[in-house]
């Protein structure tokens, strides 16, 4: 395959194809997090309780996870354009069946088919990140998709919240699900997937699928970006998609105003420990996987103090518990980065899609125990949680931060070694603080 360049790598076309599909994934976690302040509404016009509630965000990061894998493939099939425009109709149709949706089966469905579009965006986006942009600027960039991306939850937190009051159901989801129509016109009139041109795509046909998806997965640097990715990212999702709230107004006895403004905050804390995070890492890039361990570490500490603290923990240090917890989302950003090292550019779809199956992975399997202690210690519901409830539930997530370190620092050992014997002298350029991209040269499967 020869590949030409047509484009300059990091210059304005660049920076507005990144800022069209970053409109995109703002879109995309808009639609993820819509739920959140229609929840009320939702259980009413469908006439569900609070566990056929919970169904809807289940759902969806099941469908997210779940996808990861094939999108990753048609992704290096196809290129980021149609991935992009396939997930924005997607999103759309969904959005819109949800919008007109009388029945609890219907709105399942179009919740569903908003997963299966929101699985094909960040990847995608990141995808463009790695070919239009230069090595040093690629962590920065990856940083701000991110903590940008999260501007969605905050939109659904305040505009749509409006829409729902002054428009209804019906006509609030319709009109945002119109917001997709014009992305799309844009993703299709300025997005390009490369800055090459090349004389042929990656065609992966479907007998070979099985064997594509192993090689990467035996690439020691995939299963340190997935356990980077598990480790770091689960503890804030867990908090800001379904627990933290119950946890702040009916275990701590927070006010419901001051538990959404400190979810609120902690974006705005994700945001300005992203940017020191992409810092650290592009000047420091041998030791990114240490750095991941160092913030899971920092959320461990106040999370110990907030459990054994005998009552309510003090205010201030709840506050410190939930900016460290957030600063996971950035911490997750990294695992990205890794996989930028150890993968060549035709296989960074699959890549990225198992890298970010592992986040997702650990957030349901944490939601779901938590669920689980809950019932068993208090089998009375959700009105009869008590503090105690809580702390011994929550407690769950020692099991996920303990087994995702020793996997990170079991496969950071195998990665640098087999960097090492596969590209002489790519170590001791990370050492030196010079990042390291794949060449490009084979398939560095095992």
């Amino acid at each position: 395959m020869s590949t030409e360049q047509i484009h300059e790598i990091g210059r304005r076309r660049a920076w507005v194809i990144w800022l069209v599909a970053l409109a995109v994934y703002v879109l995309a976690v808009f639609h993820r997090s819509s739920l959140g302040v229609a929840g009320i509404i939702a259980a009413d016009r469908f006439g569900i309780n609070a566990t056929s509630l919970a169904t809807f965000t289940v759902l969806q990061l099941v469908v997210y996870a779940g996808m990861q894998v094939p999108v990753g493939v048609l992704l290096d099939r196809f290129g980021s354009r149609v991935m992009l425009v396939g997930g924005l109709a997607l999103m759309t149709v969904g959005q819109l069946a949800f919008a007109l949706a009388e029945s609890f089966p219907a709105a399942v469905v179009a919740r569903a088919l908003v997963g299966a579009g929101d699985a094909m965006i960040f990847v995608s986006v990141i995808r463009l990140v790695t070919v239009w942009f230069l090595v040093r600027q690629a962590p920065m960039v990856t940083q701000l998709t991110g903590l940008t991306g999260q501007l969605g939850a905050i939109v659904a937190a305040g505009p749509l919240a409006f829409l729902l009051h002054h428009l209804g159901w019906t006509r609030a989801f319709a009109f945002t699900s119109s917001v997709g129509v014009v992305l799309l016109v844009a993703v299709l009139l300025l997005v390009k997937d490369s800055p090459y041109r090349r004389d042929e795509v990656v065609a992966v046909k479907l007998r070979a699928l099985a064997e594509s998806v192993r090689t990467v997965w035996g690439n020691p640097g995939t299963r340190l970006g997935m356990w980077s990715h598990f480790t770091s990212q689960f503890g804030a999702t867990v908090f800001t998609l379904l627990w933290g709230y119950p946890f702040l107004v009916q275990g701590l006895g927070w006010s419901a105003g001051h538990a959404s403004t400190l979810l609120m905050a902690m974006t705005a804390w994700a945001v300005v420990s992203g940017l020191v995070l992409a810092r650290l890492v592009a000047r420091l890039p041998y030791y990114r996987s240490f750095i991941v361990i160092g913030v899971v570490l920092a959320m461990v500490v106040p999370w110990t103090a907030v459990l054994l603290w005998p009552g309510a923990a003090p205010a201030w240090l709840v506050v410190v518990m939930a900016f460290t917890t957030a600063s996971g989302g950035p911490a997750s950003m990294v695992a990205f980065d890794l996989a930028r090292s150890f993968t060549p550019a035709h296989a960074i779809g699959r890549a990225n899609g198992l890298v970010n199956v592992g986040g997702f992975t650990a957030s349901l399997l944490t939601m779901a125990l938590i669920g689980v202690v809950l019932d068993l210690v208090q089998p009375g519901g959700m009105d009869a949680y008590d503090l105690h409830d809580f702390k011994l539930a929550l407690s769950v997530q020692y099991l996920f931060w303990a087994f995702g370190i020793w996997q990170i620092l079991r496969y950071r050992r195998r990665g640098l070694a087999h960097l090492d014997r596969v590209h002489p002298g790519s170590i001791e350029q990370m050492r030196a603080g010079q990042p390291f991209v794949h060449p490009g040269i084979g398939t560095e499967g095992v």
